[in-house]
């Protein structure tokens, strides 16, 4: 049985732990000290680093981490992004399929360039780990793709199982569900999810993991099919979803919550 652990890190952070028995493998560590301190709290072997993406918030730790295992560690990401990252053990491309080691899971990895050209995801398990590519009622920046490239990267992870839970690596959840309920505020539900994740920060509690099943309902970057969200976006209703997308990410990125 693979537990999932978050630690957090930095502000809004979280770097997520795979663990089973003694062994444990890690999902984007940003910095070292926090998962050292949690290896050694419950006793667990790191096994495997994965990575998402190249940015520093993701990939600091990993020197770090590698020293302290006696360079051991298998470093695994994206074959794209080899002169980005820290120098890979295991270079992965679209549709690979990865045995974590030291865990008993298999995991897929899918290609979803738009935060940036070489960002990957990993699903398996009913897990999916999407770095800064999905987020809570929301998505990343979209600082090298287009529009068309992002797009399609979530509408592919929109396809997973509704019972996939979705292991983002920021805490946004909030802002975004702001977000989404100013573009359709006669959306009882978004509404009453604002509430509760209102809710749920005032007690200090995380927002993640969400499922796919709740981003479908609740992410309008998943909705990009939407003539209500097209006409939110300032589009016509019939617009082309990667033009729709397009719109609502230029929004989000001025967008300030109240």
């Amino acid at each position: 049985m693979i537990d999932v652990t978050a630690i957090p890190a930095f502000d809004d952070n979280y770097i997520w732990m795979l663990h089973e028995g003694e062994h444990a493998a890690v999902v984007d560590p940003g910095e070292a000290a926090p998962v050292l301190a949690w290896l050694t709290r419950h006793d667990k072997k790191l096994t495997a680093i994965l990575l998402t993406h190249h940015h520093g918030d993701h990939t600091g730790g990993v020197a770090a981490l590698r020293a302290a295992q006696g360079h051991t560690v298998p470093v695994i990401g994206h074959t794209l992004d080899t002169h980005r990252l820290p120098p890979l053990s295991i270079a992965v491309s679209d549709g690979d399929q990865i045995p974590v080691p030291g865990l008993a899971l298999t995991l897929q990895v899918i290609a979803t360039p738009g935060h940036t050209v070489g960002h990957i995801c990993y699903t398996g398990g009913g897990l999916l780990f999407c770095g800064d590519t999905l987020f809570s009622a929301g998505c990343g920046r979209m600082f090298e793709g287009s529009p068309l490239q992002f797009h399609t990267s979530l509408t592919r992870l929109s396809l997973l199982p509704p019972e996939t839970w979705v292991f983002a690596a920021h805490e946004y959840t909030l802002g975004n569900v702001h977000f989404a309920a100013a573009l359709t505020p006669q959306d009882e539900t978004l509404q009453q999810a604002l509430a509760n994740v209102r809710e749920r920060r005032a007690r200090g509690e995380f927002t993640l993991p969400s499922s796919i099943g709740w981003e479908r309902r609740h992410n309008p970057f998943l909705r990009c099919v939407d003539p209500v969200l097209a006409l939110a976006a300032g589009l016509k209703p019939d617009a082309a979803p990667e033009a729709v997308f397009g719109a609502l990410r230029r929004a989000k990125d001025v967008f300030r919550a109240p």
